[in-house]
Protein backbone atom coordinates (compact mmCIF):
# COMPACT_ATOMS: atom_id res chain seq x y z
CA UNK A 1 0.00 0.00 0.00
CA UNK A 2 1.31 3.45 -0.95
CA UNK A 3 0.30 5.91 1.77
CA UNK A 4 0.92 9.61 2.37
CA UNK A 5 0.99 11.04 5.89
CA UNK A 6 0.74 14.83 6.10
CA UNK A 7 1.92 16.47 9.29
CA UNK A 8 4.24 13.47 9.36
CA UNK A 9 6.73 14.91 11.83
CA UNK A 10 3.99 15.92 14.27
CA UNK A 11 2.78 13.86 17.19
CA UNK A 12 -0.01 11.82 15.63
CA UNK A 13 1.54 11.89 12.17
CA UNK A 14 4.89 10.49 13.28
CA UNK A 15 3.28 7.72 15.31
CA UNK A 16 1.25 6.80 12.23
CA UNK A 17 4.40 6.81 10.10
CA UNK A 18 6.15 4.37 12.45
CA UNK A 19 3.12 2.08 12.63
CA UNK A 20 2.65 2.02 8.84
CA UNK A 21 6.35 1.39 8.36
CA UNK A 22 6.18 -1.61 10.69
CA UNK A 23 3.31 -2.96 8.57
CA UNK A 24 5.40 -2.72 5.42
CA UNK A 25 3.54 0.18 3.78
CA UNK A 26 5.30 2.49 1.34
CA UNK A 27 5.13 5.73 3.32
CA UNK A 28 5.53 9.21 1.87
CA UNK A 29 5.97 11.88 4.54
CA UNK A 30 4.77 15.47 4.13
CA UNK A 31 5.52 18.30 6.55
CA UNK A 32 7.11 21.69 7.06
CA UNK A 33 10.45 21.20 8.79
CA UNK A 34 11.18 24.87 9.34
CA UNK A 35 11.28 23.70 12.96
CA UNK A 36 14.19 21.41 12.15
CA UNK A 37 14.40 19.36 15.38
CA UNK A 38 11.00 17.82 14.57
CA UNK A 39 12.89 15.46 12.24
CA UNK A 40 13.72 13.41 15.33
CA UNK A 41 10.13 12.17 15.40
CA UNK A 42 10.77 10.37 12.11
CA UNK A 43 14.03 8.71 13.14
CA UNK A 44 13.84 4.94 12.96
CA UNK A 45 11.27 4.88 10.15
CA UNK A 46 11.99 4.07 6.52
CA UNK A 47 10.38 6.59 4.19
CA UNK A 48 9.74 6.10 0.49
CA UNK A 49 9.91 9.87 0.03
CA UNK A 50 9.56 13.22 1.78
CA UNK A 51 7.89 16.39 0.47
CA UNK A 52 7.61 19.84 1.91
CA UNK A 53 3.93 20.63 2.34
CA UNK A 54 3.96 23.46 -0.19
CA UNK A 55 5.37 21.19 -2.89
CA UNK A 56 3.20 18.17 -2.08
CA UNK A 57 -0.26 19.73 -2.23
CA UNK A 58 0.46 21.41 -5.55
CA UNK A 59 2.00 18.36 -7.19
CA UNK A 60 -0.64 15.93 -5.87
CA UNK A 61 -3.48 18.15 -7.11
CA UNK A 62 -1.79 18.21 -10.53
CA UNK A 63 -1.64 14.40 -10.58
CA UNK A 64 2.16 14.31 -10.72
CA UNK A 65 2.85 11.78 -7.96
CA UNK A 66 1.38 8.61 -9.41
CA UNK A 67 -1.19 6.41 -7.72
CA UNK A 68 -1.56 6.88 -3.97
CA UNK A 69 -3.86 4.49 -2.14
CA UNK A 70 -4.61 6.67 0.86
CA UNK A 71 -3.71 9.96 2.50
CA UNK A 72 -3.74 10.28 6.27
CA UNK A 73 -4.11 14.03 6.60
CA UNK A 74 -2.81 15.09 10.02
CA UNK A 75 -1.23 18.38 8.93
CA UNK A 76 -2.89 21.42 10.50
CA UNK A 77 -2.45 24.39 12.77
CA UNK A 78 -3.65 22.95 16.08
CA UNK A 79 -2.94 25.95 18.31
CA UNK A 80 -6.29 26.73 19.90
CA UNK A 81 -4.91 30.13 21.02
CA UNK A 82 -4.08 31.21 17.45
CA UNK A 83 -6.32 34.18 16.62
CA UNK A 84 -5.26 34.78 13.00
CA UNK A 85 -8.40 33.56 11.29
CA UNK A 86 -7.05 34.01 7.77
CA UNK A 87 -4.04 31.82 8.52
CA UNK A 88 -6.18 29.24 10.32
CA UNK A 89 -8.71 28.92 7.50
CA UNK A 90 -6.03 28.82 4.80
CA UNK A 91 -4.18 26.08 6.67
CA UNK A 92 -6.98 23.97 8.10
CA UNK A 93 -9.86 24.55 5.70
CA UNK A 94 -8.73 25.60 2.24
CA UNK A 95 -5.77 23.23 2.12
CA UNK A 96 -7.97 20.33 3.25
CA UNK A 97 -10.71 21.21 0.75
CA UNK A 98 -8.20 21.26 -2.12
CA UNK A 99 -6.83 17.92 -0.96
CA UNK A 100 -10.30 16.37 -0.73
CA UNK A 101 -11.16 17.45 -4.27
CA UNK A 102 -7.90 15.99 -5.61
CA UNK A 103 -8.46 12.71 -3.73
CA UNK A 104 -11.91 12.33 -5.26
CA UNK A 105 -10.54 12.97 -8.75
CA UNK A 106 -7.71 10.49 -8.36
CA UNK A 107 -9.46 7.70 -6.44
CA UNK A 108 -7.41 8.20 -3.29
CA UNK A 109 -8.88 7.44 0.11
CA UNK A 110 -8.75 10.27 2.66
CA UNK A 111 -8.54 9.82 6.41
CA UNK A 112 -8.20 13.17 8.16
CA UNK A 113 -7.88 14.85 11.53
CA UNK A 114 -10.91 16.77 12.71
CA UNK A 115 -11.18 17.84 16.35
CA UNK A 116 -13.39 17.75 19.44
CA UNK A 117 -12.95 21.55 19.40
CA UNK A 118 -15.85 21.52 16.92
CA UNK A 119 -18.13 20.95 19.96
CA UNK A 120 -16.77 23.92 21.90
CA UNK A 121 -19.37 25.06 24.38
CA UNK A 122 -21.64 22.03 23.96
CA UNK A 123 -22.26 19.56 26.77
CA UNK A 124 -23.09 16.76 24.30
CA UNK A 125 -20.34 15.26 22.18
CA UNK A 126 -22.17 13.54 19.36
CA UNK A 127 -21.39 14.00 15.67
CA UNK A 128 -24.45 16.11 14.89
CA UNK A 129 -24.77 19.80 13.91
CA UNK A 130 -26.97 20.58 16.89
CA UNK A 131 -24.03 20.05 19.23
CA UNK A 132 -21.32 21.86 17.25
CA UNK A 133 -20.51 25.18 18.93
CA UNK A 134 -16.79 25.96 18.49
CA UNK A 135 -15.33 28.48 20.93
CA UNK A 136 -12.38 29.53 18.76
CA UNK A 137 -11.36 29.91 15.13
CA UNK A 138 -9.42 26.64 15.28
CA UNK A 139 -12.60 24.71 16.10
CA UNK A 140 -14.48 26.65 13.43
CA UNK A 141 -11.86 25.83 10.77
CA UNK A 142 -12.25 22.12 11.55
CA UNK A 143 -16.04 22.32 11.56
CA UNK A 144 -16.10 24.13 8.22
CA UNK A 145 -14.22 21.26 6.57
CA UNK A 146 -16.39 18.65 8.28
CA UNK A 147 -19.40 20.36 6.73
CA UNK A 148 -17.84 20.05 3.27
CA UNK A 149 -17.21 16.36 3.92
CA UNK A 150 -20.85 15.85 4.91
CA UNK A 151 -21.98 17.34 1.62
CA UNK A 152 -19.49 15.22 -0.32
CA UNK A 153 -20.14 11.84 1.32
CA UNK A 154 -23.38 10.96 -0.54
CA UNK A 155 -21.60 11.07 -3.90
CA UNK A 156 -18.05 10.19 -2.79
CA UNK A 157 -16.18 7.75 -5.00
CA UNK A 158 -13.66 6.68 -2.34
CA UNK A 159 -13.48 6.43 1.44
CA UNK A 160 -13.56 9.66 3.45
CA UNK A 161 -13.20 9.33 7.23
CA UNK A 162 -12.77 12.24 9.63
CA UNK A 163 -11.72 11.74 13.25
CA UNK A 164 -12.66 14.19 15.95
CA UNK A 165 -9.68 13.77 18.22
CA UNK A 166 -10.22 14.47 21.89
CA UNK A 167 -7.27 15.09 24.27
CA UNK A 168 -4.50 13.04 22.69
CA UNK A 169 -1.32 12.41 24.68
CA UNK A 170 1.72 10.22 24.16
CA UNK A 171 5.16 9.93 22.56
CA UNK A 172 6.62 12.45 20.11
CA UNK A 173 4.83 15.63 21.20
CA UNK A 174 7.81 17.46 22.71
CA UNK A 175 7.88 20.00 19.86
CA UNK A 176 4.39 21.29 20.70
CA UNK A 177 5.50 23.51 23.58
CA UNK A 178 2.54 24.88 25.56
CA UNK A 179 0.16 22.90 23.35
CA UNK A 180 1.65 19.58 24.50
CA UNK A 181 -0.51 17.36 26.69
CA UNK A 182 -1.04 17.72 30.42
CA UNK A 183 0.84 14.45 30.96
CA UNK A 184 3.90 15.84 29.16
CA UNK A 185 3.88 19.04 31.24
CA UNK A 186 3.31 17.11 34.46
CA UNK A 187 6.27 14.85 33.74
CA UNK A 188 8.55 17.85 33.25
CA UNK A 189 7.16 19.71 36.26
CA UNK A 190 7.76 16.73 38.52
CA UNK A 191 11.25 16.15 37.15
CA UNK A 192 12.25 19.81 37.54
CA UNK A 193 10.24 20.94 40.58
CA UNK A 194 9.25 17.77 42.41
CA UNK A 195 5.54 18.57 42.08
CA UNK A 196 2.79 18.99 39.50
CA UNK A 197 0.28 21.83 39.35
CA UNK A 198 -3.42 21.75 38.55
CA UNK A 199 -6.15 24.35 38.32
CA UNK A 200 -8.13 24.87 41.49
CA UNK A 201 -11.89 25.11 41.84
CA UNK A 202 -13.78 26.55 38.87
CA UNK A 203 -17.31 26.56 37.52
CA UNK A 204 -18.64 24.14 40.12
CA UNK A 205 -15.76 21.69 39.74
CA UNK A 206 -13.50 21.05 42.71
CA UNK A 207 -9.70 21.38 42.53
CA UNK A 208 -8.36 19.22 39.69
CA UNK A 209 -11.83 17.82 38.99
CA UNK A 210 -12.35 19.41 35.58
CA UNK A 211 -12.55 16.38 33.30
CA UNK A 212 -11.52 15.56 29.76
CA UNK A 213 -11.59 12.55 27.48
CA UNK A 214 -7.88 11.70 27.43
CA UNK A 215 -6.90 9.30 24.63
CA UNK A 216 -3.49 7.64 24.28
CA UNK A 217 -1.86 8.18 20.88
CA UNK A 218 -1.39 4.44 20.33
CA UNK A 219 -5.17 4.09 20.41
CA UNK A 220 -5.55 6.89 17.87
CA UNK A 221 -3.11 5.08 15.59
CA UNK A 222 -4.94 1.77 16.02
CA UNK A 223 -8.27 3.28 14.96
CA UNK A 224 -6.73 4.96 11.91
CA UNK A 225 -5.20 1.63 10.86
CA UNK A 226 -8.53 -0.13 11.37
CA UNK A 227 -10.16 2.29 8.92
CA UNK A 228 -7.35 1.72 6.43
CA UNK A 229 -8.25 -1.97 6.58
CA UNK A 230 -11.97 -1.18 6.15
CA UNK A 231 -12.34 1.08 3.09
CA UNK A 232 -16.11 0.71 3.22
CA UNK A 233 -16.28 2.77 6.44
CA UNK A 234 -16.81 6.48 5.77
CA UNK A 235 -18.10 9.37 7.84
CA UNK A 236 -17.15 11.67 10.70
CA UNK A 237 -16.35 9.92 13.95
CA UNK A 238 -15.40 10.83 17.50
CA UNK A 239 -12.01 9.43 18.45
CA UNK A 240 -11.63 9.51 22.20
CA UNK A 241 -11.61 6.90 24.92
CA UNK A 242 -15.33 7.31 25.58
CA UNK A 243 -14.67 8.15 29.22
CA UNK A 244 -14.14 11.47 31.00
CA UNK A 245 -11.47 11.49 33.69
CA UNK A 246 -10.44 14.39 35.93
CA UNK A 247 -7.07 16.09 35.63
CA UNK A 248 -6.41 14.71 39.11
CA UNK A 249 -6.18 11.25 37.51
CA UNK A 250 -3.46 12.44 35.12
CA UNK A 251 -1.46 14.05 37.93
CA UNK A 252 -1.88 11.01 40.16
CA UNK A 253 -0.77 8.61 37.43
CA UNK A 254 2.19 10.81 36.43
CA UNK A 255 3.55 11.16 39.95
CA UNK A 256 3.25 7.44 40.66
CA UNK A 257 4.87 6.53 37.32
CA UNK A 258 7.78 8.87 38.09
CA UNK A 259 8.08 7.46 41.61
CA UNK A 260 8.12 3.92 40.23
CA UNK A 261 11.09 4.84 38.04
CA UNK A 262 12.93 5.74 41.26
CA UNK A 263 11.86 2.57 43.03
CA UNK A 264 9.43 4.45 45.29
CA UNK A 265 5.99 3.08 46.23
CA UNK A 266 2.72 4.36 44.79
CA UNK A 267 0.73 6.90 46.80
CA UNK A 268 -2.94 7.76 46.86
CA UNK A 269 -3.94 11.15 45.47
CA UNK A 270 -4.64 12.41 49.00
CA UNK A 271 -1.14 11.36 50.06
CA UNK A 272 0.36 13.10 47.05
CA UNK A 273 -1.52 16.31 47.93
CA UNK A 274 -0.54 16.09 51.61
CA UNK A 275 3.12 15.71 50.65
CA UNK A 276 2.98 18.63 48.22
CA UNK A 277 3.58 16.44 45.17
CA UNK A 278 0.29 17.61 43.65
CA UNK A 279 -0.64 21.27 44.17
CA UNK A 280 -3.46 23.54 43.00
CA UNK A 281 -3.28 27.07 41.59
CA UNK A 282 -5.99 29.68 41.10
CA UNK A 283 -7.92 29.29 37.86
CA UNK A 284 -6.56 31.85 35.36
CA UNK A 285 -8.80 34.84 34.65
CA UNK A 286 -7.80 34.68 30.98
CA UNK A 287 -9.52 31.30 30.60
CA UNK A 288 -12.77 32.08 32.40
CA UNK A 289 -15.69 31.57 30.05
CA UNK A 290 -13.43 29.98 27.40
CA UNK A 291 -12.64 26.66 29.04
CA UNK A 292 -14.22 23.25 28.55
CA UNK A 293 -14.63 21.69 31.98
CA UNK A 294 -15.93 18.36 30.68
CA UNK A 295 -15.54 16.41 27.44
CA UNK A 296 -16.49 12.82 26.76
CA UNK A 297 -16.65 11.23 23.31
CA UNK A 298 -19.86 9.51 22.32
CA UNK A 299 -18.50 6.41 20.54
CA UNK A 300 -21.81 5.05 19.23
CA UNK A 301 -21.09 6.02 15.62
CA UNK A 302 -17.55 4.63 15.75
CA UNK A 303 -18.76 1.34 17.26
CA UNK A 304 -21.50 1.08 14.63
CA UNK A 305 -18.80 0.65 11.96
CA UNK A 306 -17.61 -2.53 13.70
CA UNK A 307 -14.51 -0.93 15.22
CA UNK A 308 -14.32 -2.46 18.69
CA UNK A 309 -10.87 -1.22 19.70
CA UNK A 310 -10.39 -1.13 23.51
CA UNK A 311 -9.01 2.23 24.69
CA UNK A 312 -6.49 2.59 27.51
CA UNK A 313 -7.56 4.42 30.65
CA UNK A 314 -5.44 7.26 32.02
CA UNK A 315 -3.55 5.13 34.56
CA UNK A 316 -2.47 2.66 31.86
CA UNK A 317 -1.70 5.15 29.10
CA UNK A 318 0.15 7.65 31.29
CA UNK A 319 2.34 4.91 32.79
CA UNK A 320 3.34 3.76 29.30
CA UNK A 321 4.00 7.34 28.24
CA UNK A 322 6.10 8.26 31.28
CA UNK A 323 8.21 5.13 30.81
CA UNK A 324 8.79 6.18 27.18
CA UNK A 325 9.69 9.74 28.17
CA UNK A 326 12.17 8.51 30.76
CA UNK A 327 13.91 6.41 28.12
CA UNK A 328 14.45 9.52 25.97
CA UNK A 329 16.78 11.08 28.54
Amino acid sequence: MRVVVTGAAGMIGSNLVHALDRQGAEVIAVDDLTDGPKYRNLLGSTLADYFDKDEFYTRFAAGELGHIDAILHEGACSDTMEHDGKYMLDTNYRCSKTLLDACQRQGTRLLYASSAATYGGSDTFREEPAFERPLNVYGYSKLLFDQVVRRTLPTATTQIAGFRYFNVYGPREQHKGRMASVAFHHFNQFREQGQVKLFGEYNGYGPGMQSRDFVFVDDVVAVNLWFLQHPEASGIFNLGSGRAQPFNDVAHATVNACRALRGEPALTLDEQVQQGLVTYIDFPDALRGKYQCHTEADLARLRATGCDHAFADVATGVKRYIDWLAQQG
